[in-house]
């Protein structure tokens, strides 16, 4: 057993033996209580603090973290879980959160590739998803407008319903303002 699991495990076992000694947790619904999904980006600095600095609490919100919280293609693992949270989950709003200093703003298709290469990855896989990366990661130079982009994209997806509100946010991950880039008006 790794050393990472051990870790995990052993806080694990404090977790549960804490909750028990304090009567567990109250049993929450699959289903988001605030009919809300939060697309936003997977940076550490977030964990646990995006949530409170929302007002969200456990079994309220969807949320979905993606590099760079982008919606990239017509279909794919985050519009996948989008249509789950909308179609089987009762979600009626998104939120696109961004955040102030986001890494994927100095990431590029070639200091991805660079890296991979770097870690032994074929020349030929390499070549083959550098055109997707290219269009991924290259044109995130702005979060404001990347924001807006990936709200601009969800809106115009064919497989989500016109009825959603999708909103923009960004978030400063240091002192937790929140600043609104679309409030969702004039959508419909």
């Amino acid at each position: 057993m790794s050393e990472l699991t051990r870790q995990i495990l052993k806080a694990n076992e404090r977790f549960v033996k804490q909750s028990l000694s304090q009567g567990g947790f109250d049993e929450v619904s699959k289903y988001p209580s605030r009919n809300l999904a939060v697309l936003t980006c997977m940076d550490t600095r977030l964990l646990s603090f995006l949530e409170p600095a929302m007002g969200l609490v456990r079994g309220e919100a969807k949320l979905i973290k993606v590099a760079g919280n982008t919606a990239f293609e017509d279909f794919d693992s985050v519009i996948g879980s989008l249509m789950v949270a909308v179609y089987e989950l009762h979600v009626h709003d998104i939120i696109v959160m961004g955040h102030d200093d986001c890494g994927m703003l100095k990431t590029t298709a070639d200091s991805l590739c660079r890296h991979m290469a770097e870690e032994g990855i074929d020349d030929a896989a390499i070549a083959a998803v550098r055109p997707k990366l290219e269009q991924w990661a290259d044109p995130i130079t702005d979060i404001d407008a990347s924001v807006c982009d990936t709200v601009r994209r969800l809106r115009a997806n064919p497989y989500l319903p016109s009825s959603l509100t999708i909103y923009g946010m960004v978030i400063h991950p240091h002192t937790g303002e929140i600043r609104v880039v679309d409030d969702g008006e004039g959508q419909k």
